[in-house]
């Protein structure tokens, strides 16, 4: 073999896969999945950043697009919680209210993609593809719910979602019969902050139109989740982050980075050391939200246009939890970060440093004062 063709033929050898002697999920992966190709062999590459963001103690965003919750998912969300894999979350709202189902014993059940969907509307059931969930029994039920465990909350002081999200996790998980299956809840045990990068879209943002009519202003203030996530990036010594889905959220976590360098002038971060994406979009037809971790390069969202970063061209109702069981086979848990109780503190750092920063004031010393 020549020298030009040794440069590119000294890979692993691919040979008949074996699954004799693999029959538990981390070492299918390890020895099944990372001796293929295609995205088999990519969902094992997932599965070892996973690994190494937990070994480099990396804080580690989780997103969450696509009806996740509701086929079951809270239920990983929190035992990655409970072993310390997951900092803080990004999702749509959602995925957040029909978490608040199950605790209150509301069904969601299997049902089928192959139905009339004009008999299901006359009859009051809802369909999430191939999930039926009941208009009065489960929607409007946990709609009372929602309103009940927030009709405490002093909405009249500005507020994020993550400090609306862990008021109402604390109250699920002390009031709600079956607290334990809500990943809100968990979150708020934890100290794991939760935030909704559009509050509005979604039942729980229906929701708030109730005390907001009724009550007096509901100081929801979306900046301030603006502000909270780029603290809580900055303040990390790296950054990881595993993307399900795309969305919103997947662009609220990665804006963080350009909120730092190219609105504060603070480029201390110079982009996300490790990325992660289960996605089945694809970036030619312009709607992979962010795009592929290469062109967040460009954007300086991720540190590397290739290094530490993985997409997974599948479903993420496979991929995820493979790749969730494989950490938490492989890896020892780690302490809770708590992020939630230090989120003022990071955010007087970020406003500190930017007011000290020369080239910051440079851009704005025309409109604002600094102290």
């Amino acid at each position: 073999m020549g020298a030009k063709e040794a440069k590119w033929l000294d890979g692993r050898s691919i040979e008949p896969l074996k699954l004799r002697g693999n029959e538990h999920v981390a070492d299918m992966i390890d020895n099944v999945f990372a001796a293929s190709g295609f995205n088999g062999r990519r969902l094992a590459e997932a599965a070892e950043l996973f690994g190494r963001m937990i070994d480099n103690n990396a804080t580690i965003a989780l997103t969450v697009a696509g009806a996740m919750t509701p086929i079951g998912m809270s239920g990983i969300f929190s035992d990655l919680i409970e072993a310390g894999f997951v900092d803080f979350i990004i999702s749509t709202g959602a995925n957040l209210y029909h978490d608040l189902h199950r605790p209150f014993e509301m069904p969601m059940v299997q049902g089928s993609a192959s139905v009339d969907d004009n008999e299901l509307a006359d009859i009051g059931v809802a369909r999430i593809y191939d999930v039926f969930i009941g208009d009065e029994d489960t929607l409007m039920a946990t709609d009372k719910v929602i309103l009940e465990a927030l009709k405490d909350f002093d909405p009249s002081k500005p507020f994020s979602t993550a400090t609306l999200h862990h008021y109402l996790g604390k109250a699920v998980g002390s009031g709600a019969p079956k607290g334990e299956k809500s990943f809100v809840a968990t979150a708020a045990e934890y100290d794991v902050p939760i935030y909704t990068s559009s509050p509005g879209d979604s039942s729980l943002g229906m929701n708030l139109i109730v005390p907001q009519m009724f009550k007096g202003d509901v100081n929801l203030n979306p900046i301030l989740d603006v502000i909270e996530t780029a603290a809580i990036v900055r303040d990390a010594d790296k950054n990881g982050v595993v993307e399900i889905g795309g969305g919103s959220p997947k662009n609220f976590y990665l804006q963080t980075q350009p909120t730092l360098h190219q609105i504060l002038a603070d480029t201390e971060k110079g982009g996300h050391d490790y990325f992660i994406q289960l996605t089945t979009d694809a970036p030619h037809w312009g709607g992979l939200s962010g795009a592929t971790p290469a062109e967040a390069r460009s954007w300086g969202k991720v540190k590397d246009a290739y290094l530490n970063n993985v997409v997974v061209y599948s479903c993420a109702s496979l991929t995820f939890p493979l790749i969730a069981q494989y950490v938490l086979s492989r890896k020892k848990a780690r302490q809770p970060r708590r992020l939630f109780t230090r989120i003022d503190e990071m955010v007087q750092t970020l406003k500190d440093v930017a007011s000290k920063n020369d080239d910051f004031k440079r851009n704005y010393e025309s409109l604002y004062k600094f102290s």
